[in-house]
């Protein structure tokens, strides 16, 4: 790793920082002055990603692997925009999220401070890290190997479950006579969270096309695991399937469909049975 320009990705770091802190302070700037609501920041979320990526890809011109650093701001960027503009469109004329008007009516001091302290610059920074590989393997000289190849295949696999999973709910939120059911088919009944499970294997993805040399997967492998563990034990999954509990007919279906990973629903499940790992 001599030949790694270590003063580069310095800079690097510190540009995308502005980038996505920037993205995260107008998105609370504009909520702001709008009176609301704050569910804009999920919005912001996956536009902050695209604008590290695209940081990224001009910080490290002339420095990495060509192919290597498109490839990862491509990729980056088509992950975030499309979730960005999924969530946008969505929330289109509803209020505020449940999560944030429970955290805000409990806020010490102003709310609005509070909103940027605990929601907008946590989720800054989370950006910054989460996008480590994107960050390091863009600097990265040396041509793309198997590896790379893998992590395409796992990326294109999570947009997939991504995409896919969003509009199998669409379609079913839209019919009427599903008003107040629990979505239990397509991908939805070989996992409780196929958009959940899409962003991790994104993110496990663009850490094996970013991983090219032993040293760049140590210092990254931070950003796959804590985006794991986000979706898995943090505001991901667990924290949806809490405000879901008491839904009914959703302990039949945590009995016979997966928590998280893929796998055939269970035909002979029962509530009492729990949900399913």
């Amino acid at each position: 790793m001599s030949d790694y320009p270590w003063g580069e990705f310095g800079l690097n770091l510190a540009y995308s920082a502005v980038a996505a802190f920037a993205v995260l302070l107008i998105t609370w700037l504009i909520a702001v002055i709008r009176g609301g609501p704050h569910r804009t920041v999920d919005i912001a979320w996956g536009l902050g990603f695209a604008a590290v990526a695209v940081t990224t890809w001009i910080c490290s011109s002339g420095d990495g692997d060509g192919a290597r650093r498109t490839l990862l701001a491509v990729l980056t960027v088509v992950w975030g925009v499309r979730l960005a503009g999924h969530i946008g469109w969505r929330g289109w004329g509803k209020g505020e999220d449940p999560r944030y008007a429970r955290m805000l009516s409990k806020a010490p001091g102003h709310p609005q401070l509070y909103a940027l302290r605990k929601v907008y610059l946590l989720q800054a920074a989370l950006v910054w890290l989460i996008s480590l590989p994107v960050q390091a393997g863009a600097h990265l000289p040396g041509p793309l190997g198997w590896v790379a190849v893998v992590g395409v295949a796992v990326w294109a696999v999570g947009l997939f479950f991504e995409t896919v999973g969003d509009h199998q709910m669409h379609r079913f939120k839209s019919d009427p006579a599903h008003r107040g059911a629990i979505m239990d088919r397509g991908l939805w009944s070989w996992t409780r969270h196929p958009n959940y499970f899409g962003d991790f294997m994104v993110w496990w993805g663009l850490f094996l096309v970013a991983a090219g040399t032993w040293q760049i997967a140590a210092l990254t492998v931070v950003s796959p695991l804590l985006m794991s563990f986000l979706l898995i034990f943090g505001s991901g999954k667990r924290l949806l399937e809490r405000s879901m509990a008491e839904r009914p007919g959703f302990a039949e279906y945590a009995a016979r469909t997966s928590g998280f990973f893929p796998l055939p629903p269970r035909r002979d499940a029962r509530p009492e049975d729990g949900p399913r790992p």
